[in-house]
């Protein structure tokens, strides 16, 4: 293989792990014109989803998918990667010239600094959507964004071959990759929680369908503050409505106490960013802020 990185228009791909991610990602290269030659799945369902996204891809071991491999996709839990690279070192499967992409969030390309004494190129390419690992996925990537890290000479090959799969690629420079994933975990994931929590709520009070009421709401709350951020906020908080507040406080206390943590917090927060942002002038937000403090407030 070549010592400097170059795109072919084909590339034979190993893929280490059929997990949801890693097969979905072997299939969009497949499709556009790379070769998936062969694949490492461990458990019957990674077995079972491989033969449904990579149709006729052989199972191989992972040193033997890495052999085989020009580009390999190494799609395996965060904590894994390095023991994983550093295990494969040792072993001399890697090869010169050899791309070697992981899908982590939290990593950059220095968690496969092995792979580089043998003159293969490290890159990471996250893709920052959620997966089922079904074909779903293929139509969806070309709304994602991945996070794209590589040393500066590899970043054309790795922004490629994100356009490949149909996506954008968005530069993350190593010393930011943890605060790049910790923006999306937090804003994905506790944005399940958040709506859980208001389905909650609509339960107790006696509503058949929490989903439909919330839905358009959430909807237009989600693009109003991707559009706008905190010049979008709305409701009692942002007013300086501390009646309200001290009602919603004593009304979660006696029906869902669960989530009077996570409102007590989330209102402080958004108390503090209207106060901020201009929205909420400091005299109202005071008491707002009190009640919030005050756990008689729930009594």
């Amino acid at each position: 293989m070549s010592e400097s990185p170059e795109h072919p228009a084909r590339l034979a791909v190993g893929v280490v792990g059929a997990g949801k991610v890693g097969a979905v990602l072997g299939a969009a290269l497949a499709r556009a014109g790379h070769q998936v030659v062969a694949v490492s799945a461990v458990s019957q369902q990674s077995r079972d989803r491989a033969e449904d996204l990579l149709p006729g891809v052989p199972v191989r071991t992972v040193p033997e998918v890495v052999e085989a491999a020009e580009l390999v996709l190494l799609a395996v839990p965060d904590d894994a990667l390095a023991d994983l690279a550093r295990g494969l070192s040792t072993t001399g499967v890697w090869q010169a010239g050899q791309i070697v992409a992981h899908t982590s969030g939290r990593h950059g390309a220095n968690v496969l600094d092995p792979v580089r004494t043998h003159h293969a190129f490290p890159i990471a390419l996250h893709p920052a959507m959620t997966f089922t690992g079904t074909a779903l996925d293929l139509e969806r990537l070309p709304d994602c964004c991945f996070g794209v890290t590589a040393d500066e000479r590899v970043l054309p090959i790795a922004a490629a071959l994100v356009l490949d799969m149909g996506a954008e690629p968005v530069t993350i420079a190593e010393e930011d990759r943890i605060a790049y994933h910790c923006a999306l975990a937090h804003g994905s994931n506790h944005l399940v929680t958040l709506t859980s929590q208001a389905m909650q709520i609509l339960d107790s009070a006696g509503v058949d369908q929490p989903a439909h009421v919330l839905r358009p709401l959430l909807a237009a709350a989600l693009d109003n503050a991707l559009r706008l951020r905190d010049a979008a906020l709305t409701g009692p908080v942002a007013r300086g409505d501390v009646g309200t507040v001290r009602t919603h406080l004593q009304v979660l206390q006696e029906r869902v106490p669960d989530v009077v943590t996570t409102y007590r917090a989330l209102a402080t927060a958004t108390a503090a960013r209207a106060v901020e942002s201009g929205r909420l002038r400091p005299d109202l937000a005071g008491p707002v802020l009190d009640a919030l403090a005050d756990p008689r407030s729930e009594q």
